[in-house]
C-alpha cells in the first residue's frame, strides 16, 4: 500500500500540483509534438540540473570527486549522460555505465556521441565492484518503469545501493512507481531525488531523499493545454527544494 501526493510547497511557499506518469507523457507529448522545447532541449536542460545539484552536493571538494553515472537507454539515461559531460566538462572524473549501450533512443545516443568526446570515461558492468565513487547519478529508468527491474538494471541498483557515498536520482528513484511510489522489488534508496518539470505523485519521503523540482524549460501554454493548475516556483534560479503539503488517500495493492 503507498499514498500519493497531491501537492507539494516550495520553500517560497509557493504550491506546486503533483502529477501522474500519465498526465507527464502528455506533458512530454504536447510539448514536444505542439510548442516545444524538443526532447534535445528538455535533456540538456535536465543534465545541467543534475550536474549543478551534484557539484552542490560535493561541495568545496568537488572537482576531486570521482561520479559515476548510470544509465539506462531512455530519456533518464541522456539526462544522466548529459550531466556526465557537464561535470566532465569542469574536469571531474566521471565515468558512464551503459545498461546496454546499443538499444540507446537516438537522443540518448547523440547525449553519448558529445560525452564521449569530453574527456569522461565509459565503466562495464562487470568492472562496477571494483568502483569506490564519491557520487553516483542514478539515470538507469525514471518514470518509464514497467515491472521489477532486472538484467543490468537490477545489477546497476544493487550495486548503488551498496556504495557509501551518496546517491543522486534524475526525475524518479529507478524502481519506484512515479505515481503511486511503490517499489518494484527493488529500487534505488537515493540521497537526493531531482524531479523533472512537475513533480510526480508517487515521490513520497520515504522514497526520494531530498526532493528539488528542475525547470526543463516547458511553457505554460503546455500545463494549461493537459489542464494542470501552474504558477512557476523557480523564482530567478532553476531548482527549488520541495516538501509534501497535501497527501491523497492510501493505493490499495501498491
Amino acid at each position: 500500500m503507498a499514498t500519493q501526493v497531491r501537492r507539494f510547497v516550495t520553500d517560497a511557499g509557493i504550491e506546486v500540483p503533483a502529477i501522474t506518469t500519465a498526465q507527464m507523457r502528455e506533458v512530454d507529448r504536447v510539448a514536444i509534438e505542439v510548442t516545444g522545447p524538443n526532447l534535445h532541449q528538455m535533456m540538456e536542460n535536465a543534465g545541467r540540473n543534475l550536474a549543478q545539484a551534484t557539484i552542490e552536493l560535493l561541495g568545496a571538494g568537488w572537482r576531486e570527486a570521482r561520479v559515476f553515472a548510470l544509465a539506462g537507454t531512455g530519456g533518464n539515461g541522456g539526462g544522466a549522460i548529459c550531466a556526465a559531460r557537464h561535470l566532465a566538462n569542469r574536469a571531474v572524473a566521471v565515468s558512464v555505465a551503459l545498461t546496454d549501450a546499443g538499444r540507446l533512443g537516438p537522443v540518448p545516443a547523440d547525449q553519448l556521441a558529445v560525452y564521449d568526446g569530453s574527456g569522461g570515461t565509459r565503466q562495464l558492468l562487470e568492472e562496477l565492484d571494483q568502483q569506490r565513487p564519491d557520487v553516483i547519478l542514478d539515470g538507469i529508468i525514471g518514470y518509464s518503469l514497467s515491472g521489477e527491474p532486472r538484467g543490468a538494471a537490477r545489477r546497476m541498483i544493487d550495486w548503488a545501493n551498496s556504495r557509501d557515498c551518496p546517491v543522486v536520482s534524475l526525475d524518479v528513484p529507478s524502481g519506484i512507481d512515479a505515481t503511486s511510489g511503490a517499489g518494484a522489488g527493488v529500487s534505488i534508496r537515493p540521497t537526493m531525488t531531482i524531479s523533472l518539470a512537475l513533480p510526480k505523485t508517487g515521490l513520497h519521503p520515504r522514497v526520494t531523499g531530498e526532493l528539488q523540482l528542475a525547470d526543463i524549460g516547458i511553457p505554460r501554454s503546455v500545463y494549461r493545454a493537459v489542464r494542470i493548475p501552474y504558477r512557476p516556483p523557480f523564482g530567478a534560479g532553476y531548482r527549488v527544494s520541495l516538501a509534501p503539503l497535501d497527501f491523497g488517500a492510501a493505493l490499495e495493492g501498491a
